[in-house]
Formats: structure tokens, sequence, C-alpha cells
């Protein structure tokens, strides 16, 4: 299989530095476990009314060090949940960046992306090509390519589908 591209409007763009997502859904929700329920709750202390205006197949935009903090999943379940389809960030935290790789959640560092759009931009990340796009402003900037276990790991959705892929013969 090959890991299909990301094509999307920017939703939503973070530009604090160590970004701890759990802010996503607020602290006092980090325990809910009913998906609805955080989906709800998501992007109340930025954007209210951003359920009704995000769509399937829409990327999120981060700064340096997106997801510093402890790597909780519940305010990212909440996010794939209203469509987001994945992560471009300046940098990532690397006990985030796992953790989401893990669950077969497409990221891409990529340096200079906080220059390259503006919130509701067209944009496509390439993963053969290790680019992202913006249709909105007809740029293009490099991403940072995947490791191959990274790549294998969302091409497979995630790390559990990945260890019970067949091992090829040797």
């Amino acid at each position: 299989m090959t890991l299909k591209n990301l094509r999307g409007r920017v939703a939503y763009i973070f530009t604090e530095i160590n970004f701890d997502v759990d802010q996503i859904v607020g602290v006092k929700n980090i325990k809910i476990t009913d998906v609805d329920e955080l989906a709800k709750a998501a992007m109340q202390s930025y954007d209210p009314d951003f359920r009704t205006h995000v769509r399937p197949g829409d990327i999120l935009v981060g700064n340096e060090n997106f997801g510093y903090g402890h790597p909780h999943y519940p305010p990212m379940r909440a996010m794939r949940h209203l469509g987001i389809t994945g992560v471009l960030a300046e940098s990532f935290s690397p006990g985030y960046w796992r953790g989401e790789i893990s669950m077969g959640f497409p990221q891409a560092s990529c340096p200079g992306i906080l220059g390259l759009v503006d919130r509701w931009d067209e944009i496509e990340v390439d993963w053969q090509a290790n680019e992202v796009r913006n249709f909105t402003k007809n740029r293009s900037l490099p991403i940072e390519p995947l490791s191959f276990a990274d790549h294998e790991m969302l091409d497979a959705g995630g790390l559990v589908p990945y260890l019970k892929r067949p091992v090829a013969p040797m």
C-alpha cells in the first residue's frame, strides 16, 4: 500500500510554541471517554464554532514543539472524530509524535509552515514528494521525510495493524 496524501483545508493554526494539545479539550475534560462528549468540548477556548465549520479532511497546523506536555490521546481523538485528518507543524514534541503515529494519525514536520498557510487555505501533503502544497496561494514547502517505520506504521493505520502485517520471507 501507499500512504494516501492528505488534502483539505487548514482548520486551525496553533501559533503557541510548546502547545499542549490537552488545551484542545481543556484539562478538566481530559478524562472523558465518550468521543462525542470530547468533540463537544473541543476547541471551546479557541473557536466555539469550530465544530460547525470543520469538514472531513481538514488539517491542523502548529508551531514548534507541538504536542508538548503529557501525551494524552483524548484531544486528538476528538479532532479525528470531527474530521481532522492530520497535523502539520514546525516541529513536534517526541512523546506526542510517537503516540499519535502509533495511533495511525498522520503528521509532518514542516519548518516554515506558519508562513505558508492561513486558516481555511486548501492544502495537500504529498508523502512521496515530501512536500506540502498550498493551492490557495500556489506555493509549497518541503516536509521532513518520515522514517521508514513511521511511514509503514501510518500506511498500516497504526502500530497494532503494523505489527499484525504478514512478514515477508527472507
